[in-house]
């Protein structure tokens, strides 16, 4: 694609397929969004129709990243010769046309040069415009066909017949160089773009670059090579010190140290013993292990990383919509501009005019620049989130970058969100004799469930070694507790709503036995059976090392900051005081947190929600900006526009940061490419010859419209060297 014409164009072709529910084009990324009835037509039919335009899609999905990067190199490689040749050929045109005009054949000289740089070197730009007048459609390719075309047809009519214009009383003038330089203009621009477009993409090429391609899988008890595609679940692979990590598994054998600081941020290596965790990606450090694939190629979570950054990239933000609006009537508009500026200046001036009349009317086509408007948002928002995946920050959505800038109200989550999440037992209460039978039923039935403070209280009784009874029944309340029966009789565990449910009476000498446990902050679970407590369980979470930075780094950022939890008023107004979060609520359902949410926005506010888990969803969901916790829960993450990859919550006031860098830059792309075109056009219109006698050269024309869409893209370059 050459400019957010083409993808228009694509986009145009592809929404007037019945079969077709929605299309999207990214100029940017060379990436094409399609939402279709894949029972009423195939991807190769879709690929069909882009042919009949002129283009063709990659369908090759395990290997489309790989096969787009070469065509990449090769569109390159060929422009850059293309581009090359088109200057040797110019710079002779140019020479002769501007000092030895008047030499002997010095027109014929020019035309046998001009016919190399037109039909060989530029002839990309008719064949594509032809395409496109075929289809009823226009872009850039029809502005610089339509200008050059006319200076060299204008040119070849003098070269033959100069005595027309002398019979006029008019000196014969040809343009040969001003169609030449034209073409050789925009072909270094398009180079100069392209050049710094694959920087854009710079971050998705390191991520890819993490990828190994192979591994050594065993088989009947030898080692063999394989490509990464050929693995299977199940399969057991070998990995040696210092190499990367092919696939995501379970450690079967061995031991050693893995950097996974790519993945978490977190620089100290962890330890993988038999039973633990890797991720494809990470770095091996000097022990040996056996991995068991449990997902390879393009299920793992890296592979999963770089798809969604991908696909974030790919996303219009709101304000490229309106964008893309404007770019599909450029083109017509600008030759509609081309055309009344040449019946103006032969009206006005006469037939003596007509070489000002042409020389304004392929300056205008030559000057208008779309693409300059195209790339505005596009690239602004690849290298944003490019640098977001670079720091840990992983954006789904385009639109979650333009409205963070928005956010004035966060929502914190608290267990995983502030607190590590990995909450331990800090004492227990018996209301009468310990009874061991009791512990194996509450082992038994917090092995079910998923809350992180089930997880503590079978941590500590597996510590006492204690054994899982037999459950009859089990069920969870969300947001309250479990249920379960043994021989029919009924226990609970929960928190005080589920205690306030099962009809207890807490006599206060029993009371006064825990309520330090609420003094002190820590998170109570009560344990009963029918209507009788039997224990309660103290437990406490520790808070992150960032968590009072970030949230002050947020309220310097102009956030009002507020505190959501399931967990008890006391616990949660302890930390909320170590934390200096003056706006808290506890005991709050899933509903109660949406609730929240839609009431914020009610009053005109724009919310983020920052969570971790299952019951977080209903509210990120409903948030204008949702952002998950990396190590939270997978449905919590799919949910999410943004996900924080590492635990540290500084990341946070960082991704704020980023949203504003980065709408900051596409709104200066947008003004300088607006400015540019609207002062540009006019004034290769010859607005200001009247004035001052100026009127704009092609040549110069062409050159400023080449270098205009490099300096947008240069400009959403240096998002990268700002910090954030």
């Amino acid at each position: 694609m050459h400019c957010a014409g083409c993808a228009n164009n694509i986009e145009k072709t592809i929404n007037s397929l019945k079969e077709v529910n929605s299309a999207s084009v990214n100029f940017a990324t060379n990436i094409l969004f399609v939402e279709y009835n894949a029972e009423a037509i195939t991807p190769e039919k879709l690929r069909e129709n882009v042919r009949k335009i002129g283009f063709d899609i990659l369908l090759d999905e395990e290997n489309s990243l790989e096969q787009q990067e070469q065509r990449e190199q090769k569109y390159y490689r060929e422009l850059r010769l293309k581009t090359l040749g088109a200057w040797l050929f110019s710079i002779p045109v140019a020479i002769l046309g501007m000092f030895f005009m008047h030499a002997p054949y010095a027109n014929w000289w020019m035309l046998a040069l001009s016919l190399p740089v037109l039909f060989y070197f530029g002839n990309s730009f008719y064949i594509n415009a032809w395409k496109q007048l075929k289809l009823k459609q226009s872009n850039m390719d029809t502005l610089v066909a339509l200008s050059t075309s006319i200076a060299f047809i204008f040119s070849l009519f003098t070269t033959f017949f100069p005595q027309v214009w002398y019979k006029q009383g008019l000196e014969p003038h040809v343009y040969y160089e001003a169609a030449t330089v034209i073409i050789a203009f925009v072909l270094l621009g398009k180079l100069l773009e392209e050049k710094a477009r694959s920087k854009t993409s710079s971050a998705i090429r390191k991520l890819m670059g993490l990828q190994p391609k192979t591994a050594r899988v065993i088989e009947n008890g030898k080692e063999k090579e394989c490509l990464i595609a050929a693995l299977r679940t199940g399969d057991i692979v070998s990995v040696r010190p210092g190499e990367r990590i092919p696939v995501d598994g379970k450690v079967i054998e061995g031991y050693s140290y893995v950097d996974e600081s790519m993945i978490s941020g977190e620089p100290m290596a962890v330890g993988k013993r038999e039973g633990d965790a890797a991720v494809a990606g990470t770095i091996n450090q000097k022990g040996s292990f056996l991995l068991k694939v449990e997902k390879s190629g393009e299920q793992t979570f890296l592979a999963q990383i770089i798809r969604r950054v991908r696909e974030a990239q790919g996303t219009k933000a709101p304000i490229q919509r309106i964008v893309d609006k404007v770019t599909s009537f450029f083109v017509p508009f600008v030759m509609l501009v081309a055309i009344l500026t040449f019946i103006i200046w032969i009206l006005v001036g006469g037939i003596e005019y007509i070489s000002y009349a042409i020389i304004s009317s392929v300056s205008v086509l030559v000057i208008a620049c779309p693409c300059a408007l195209g790339l505005a948002t596009p690239t602004a928002l690849m290298v944003g989130i490019g640098k977001g995946a670079k720091n840990h920050i992983l954006i789904k959505d385009a639109v979650a970058l333009e409205e963070m800038r928005k956010v004035d109200s966060v929502i914190l989550d608290k267990t995983g969100t502030l607190t590590e999440g990995s909450p331990r037992v800090t004492g227990w209460f018996w209301t009468g004799k310990i009874c061991n039978t009791y512990k194996e039923i509450l082992y038994a039935a917090e092995l079910k469930s998923e809350h992180p403070l089930a997880q503590a209280i079978t941590v500590s009784l597996e510590e006492q070694g204690v054994l899982p009874a037999k459950i009859d029944y089990f069920q969870s309340v969300t947001g309250k507790g479990i249920l379960m029966k043994v021989d029919g009789t009924g226990f609970w565990a929960g928190n005080s709503q589920l205690l306030a449910e099962q009809g207890v009476e807490i006599s206060n000498e029993i009371s006064d036995s825990f309520v330090e446990y609420q003094q002190e902050g820590k998170t109570v679970v009560y344990f009963g059976k029918e209507n009788e407590l039997l224990a309660v369980i103290a437990i406490s979470d520790i808070l992150k090392p960032t968590s009072y930075d970030a949230v002050r780094e947020l309220e310097m950022l102009g956030k009002d900051v507020y505190l959501l939890t399931g967990d008890g008023s006391l616990a949660t107004a302890a930390l909320a005081s170590d934390l200096g979060i003056k706006r808290f609520f506890a005991e709050a359902l899933p509903s109660d947190k949406e609730d929240f949410v839609k009431e914020l926005q009610a009053h005109k506010r724009t919310v983020a929600m920052v969570g971790d888990g299952i019951n977080d969803t209903q509210a990120l969901a409903r948030a204008d900006v949702s952002i998950a916790m990396g190590k939270g829960t997978d449905i919590a993450m799919d949910v999410a526009m943004i996900t924080l990859l590492t635990s540290d919550l500084m990341m946070l006031p960082k991704a704020f940061s980023l949203s504003d860098q980065t709408v900051r830059t596409i709104r200066q792309n947008l003004f300088w490419a607006f400015i540019y075109n609207l002062i540009g056009i006019p004034v290769a219109a010859g607005i200001l010859y009247p004035v001052n006698g100026l009127l704009l050269n092609p040549m110069l024309a062409s050159a400023a419209m080449a270098f205009s869409s490099v300096s947008v893209v240069l400009n959403s370059l240096s998002l990268n060297w700002k910090k954030l």
